[in-house]
């Protein structure tokens, strides 16, 4: 279940907080037992969304640092070989 009843596209924080939710009115005993394997497979649904959507961003985030990386000559080596300078000039 990717998507809201209005058929909008679930944030990570909405799905995200509907197991909770469902999970919080199984422990208060406030779900029937007709609805219960409904409700579980909803949960079930959601954290597999949750994880792709984890994954999704882990994929773009890898590849904005690699393309960054490319951009700047000598990437974190340059980082250093500026603060070796300037530790030189101090002293």
């Amino acid at each position: 279940m990717s998507k809201a009843k209005g058929g909008k596209q679930l944030s990570y924080g909405e799905a995200a907080a509907r197991p909770e939710e469902i999970l919080g009115r199984i422990e208060e005993g406030k779900v029937d037992i007709d609805e219960l394997s409904g409700l579980v497979g909803e949960a079930a649904g959601l954290v597999a969304l949750c994880r792709e959507k984890i994954h999704a961003a882990e994929v773009q985030v890898k590849t904005i640092t690699e393309q960054l990386e490319r951009e700047i000559p000598g990437g974190e080596d340059k980082e250093r070989d500026d603060d070796e300078t300037d530790e030189s000039i101090r002293y």
